[in-house]
């Protein structure tokens, strides 16, 4: 057997060793060259951003823990068709979502591999999806936060809406993040203004109510009704299909335009069921010049069309979205469903899901303090802050409590999935309570799921 040195391929290398240095991990590559780059592989715009930058919070350590060998961020934009995104007939918006999506990713990939070539490793994580499904119900699911990385990349910022405005493209646009153990001689510093003109047509827009006028945003409304065919929405049907007794108990509960836009986003890729947000927005030197234009004219092409659309709105029972179709949109009717947000499998995720949870209007009337102490499997104390229809999260047992609530940990994160009855943990002294068993009815009422 020949020995390992004698190998064609290990001699080879040897040979190319010899002749030119190896790449030390600390390249510092040339912004105009790297920008070019990206620009030739297919991007509409580009920055670049140090893996120190103060921007990147705690970003750094969930990137670092992916890519310990990074030193810089690539961010890109890639320009969407506006007319798709605008128009009432969802089929052809998501077409542009989807077809713009694989190329941001075929656009990444190109640029991994070019920088490949020059001895610099780079990883792409996805521009949407897959995602690591292995976190569900524990913390993210994604690898890097793309918004985050584009504003700090200098391509926009955020509207109210929490879409990234590109400064000339405006929010039609998708993002791209690569990840590489080089650095770059010129990084970009976020754009000194807000491209969002607060028009607040996404407030108007949004079927749910998701975006407050004050700047609020109701994540779970948002994400029960246009995310309804993504994870969520899917645990939920499929739930629906274990409960049902028969054919026709499912046709009683899923229609058949239900069933069949499930078997399409399945097939074809999950269908977003609105993000009319992004179809009404303005902002953009390359868009607001109908807006400004002729606002009438605007509202009359662009708006009206998605709020007078008929349609089916999902929503969670007793949540402020509900209410919000009902008072705003009588042409639209709402569905009562999961969104699976309180499949939770973490007493972090609890707590850090609370935020995105919270139903303000549900709210009203409510000033409690309560204190949470959770045993068993994960020990955790905390104190969560209702008042003046806000929240507040904060570690530790802090002030006077209210309600005081001792719970273990895998009966409490039961109770929230509907798992486990709370008469039925009390009597066990699973779940114990220092107050008014009222405010416990109260709190739960703050955050349907």
């Amino acid at each position: 057997m020949t020995s390992l040195s004698e190998h064609p391929t290990v001699k080879r290398f040897h040979e190319k060793a010899g002749s030119s240095e190896a790449h030390s991990g600390t390249t510092t590559l040339e912004a105009q060259w790297l920008r070019q780059l990206c620009l030739d592989a297919g991007a509409d715009d580009v920055g670049f951003v140090e893996i120190d930058r103060p921007e990147l919070g705690d970003e750094r350590t969930d990137i670092v823990g992916f890519f310990p060998r990074t030193r810089a961020l690539i961010s890109f934009v890639l320009r969407m068709n506006r007319e798709p995104i605008r128009s009432p007939a969802r089929s052809v918006a998501n077409v542009e979502f989807h077809h713009t999506g694989e190329r941001v990713n075929e656009i990444a990939h190109r640029i991994v591999m070019a920088l490949g070539d020059r001895g610099v490793r780079a990883i792409n994580p996805a521009m949407g999806f897959p995602m690591e499904m292995d976190r569900v119900g524990t913390g993210k699911i994604w690898v890097v936060s793309h918004k985050l990385i584009a504003v700090a990349a200098g391509l926009g910022q955020m509207g109210i809406h929490r879409n990234v405005i590109h400064p000339r493209f405006g929010n039609f646009i998708l993002l791209g993040t690569v990840l590489m153990d080089a650095e770059v001689s010129e990084c970009q510093q976020p754009v000194d203004y807000n491209p969002c003109v607060e028009c607040k047509l996404c407030v108007a827009a949004c079927p749910v109510g998701a975006i407050g006028s004050d700047g609020a945003f109701n994540f779970a409304a948002c994400f029960t009704h246009n995310y309804r065919e993504f994870y969520g929405g899917f645990s939920n049907w499929v739930e629906q299909i274990v409960d049902s007794n028969s054919v026709r108990d499912y046709r009683s509960r899923v229609t058949s335009p239900e069933s069949a836009s499930m078997w399409q986003s399945l097939s074809f890729g999950a269908n977003y069921k609105s993000a009319y947000c992004m179809a009404v927005c303005p902002a953009g030197e390359d868009v607001i010049a109908p807006f400004l234009t002729d606002r009438t004219e605007y509202l009359k092409d662009v708006v009206r069309p998605l709020q007078e659309k008929e349609e089916t709105v999902y929503v969670v029972a007793a949540s402020d979205a509900e209410s919000y179709v009902a008072r705003r949109f009588p042409n639209k009717h709402t569905k009562r469903v999961s969104n699976g947000l309180n499949r939770l499998r973490s007493i972090s995720a609890f707590l850090t899901g609370l935020r995105v949870t919270f139903q303000r209007d549900q709210s009203k009337g409510l000033a409690a303090a309560y204190h949470f102490s959770f045993t068993g499997t994960e020990q955790r104390e905390t104190t969560v802050i209702i008042r003046n229809e806000t929240l507040e999260v904060k570690e530790g047992r802090v002030g006077v409590a209210d309600l005081a609530v001792t719970a273990d940990t895998q009966t409490w994160l039961g109770f929230l999935a509907h798992e486990r009855n709370l008469i039925w943990a009390l009597l066990l002294r699973k779940i114990k309570l220092k107050g008014s068993p009222r405010l416990m009815l109260a709190f739960r009422k703050c955050f349907p799921s």
